[in-house]
């Protein structure tokens, strides 16, 4: 079975054909608990996001700050496993139809198996994978059997990449690019900043896919701002927050379900 790449491509270009930017948002699997993290992805979708990114939960999550890593510590304490992330991915997409990716850092790639994860990613309807970590030039691997399985190879570009360095990366990737709006870990913060802008300039100037943007992202002037200049707005600390800060369940899907929406009027107004 070959995976979603086709329909990622799909949707991000329906987003520039409706002259806007595409909402990607970012949930952890097994958050608060597997069944619980699905809820929230469907509820995400429900609000407006036109993709998500299915966070596998890392006990050294390098690019991610302290509301991601307070939701994946919650997670790998549930005993979530890789299988419980396949399982999110695909009933996720069969349920809305949506592209679904994973983002994951390497080692729980390379230690489970290259060809079985994205065998098994494929086989789940998953639209690719996110690799902050795996540098370009030890991808090869990776990226035959992404190809193979019909999966996206999205690499992380951040402000420090020379103009070389971001051609190196994006001949590599595919899908999108990840263009990291400044230099640090996830979080929600007051200013996206100009970084993100000259980053998206420089990154387009050496490929034709869509680059999206994250890292800071957490209300509808944000997206607006960020949608003036980029392909897609991704946000991830602030929905984790939302489901953090609830009092149930059925608070947590509401605040999400809401943030999506007003998130997806944002990058409406760009």
């Amino acid at each position: 079975m070959t995976g979603n790449i086709r329909l990622l491509s799909d949707t991000l270009a329906r987003a520039k054909s409706e002259d806007r930017a595409a909402l990607v948002a970012y949930l952890p699997a097994g958050f608060p608990t597997v069944d619980g993290g699905i809820e929230a992805i469907k509820a995400v979708f429900d609000g407006g996001a036109d993709v998500v990114e299915v966070g596998l939960p890392h006990s050294d999550p390098v690019l991610d700050g302290p509301v991601i890593q307070t939701a994946d510590d919650i997670a790998l304490r549930g005993g979530v496993r890789i299988a419980d992330v396949m399982r999110t991915v695909h009933e996720a997409h069969t349920a809305t139809g949506k592209p679904v990716l994973v983002m994951t850092y390497w080692n729980p790639v390379d230690r489970y198996g290259v060809e079985r994860f994205t065998a098994e990613l494929a086989e789940a309807g998953g639209a690719g994978c996110i690799l902050p970590d795996l540098p370009v030039q030890e991808s090869a691997v990776w990226r035959e059997h992404a190809e193979k399985h019909g999966l996206a190879t999205v690499f992380v570009v951040a402000p420090s990449s020379r103009d070389e360095r971001l051609a190196e990366i994006t001949a590599a990737g595919s899908g999108f690019v990840y263009a990291a709006s400044l230099m640090g870990v996830t979080g929600t913060r007051e200013s996206v900043g100009a970084q993100a802008e000259d980053l998206v300039g420089r990154t387009r100037a050496t490929t034709a896919m869509p680059v999206c943007v994250g890292l800071g992202v957490s209300d509808a002037e944000q997206a607006a701002e960020v949608a003036g200049f980029a392909d897609g707005v991704i946000v991830g600390s602030a929905f984790v927050k939302r489901l953090l800060d609830a009092e149930d369940r059925a608070a947590g899907l509401a605040a999400v379900r809401a943030l999506a929406a007003e998130l997806a009027e944002g990058v409406r107004k760009r």
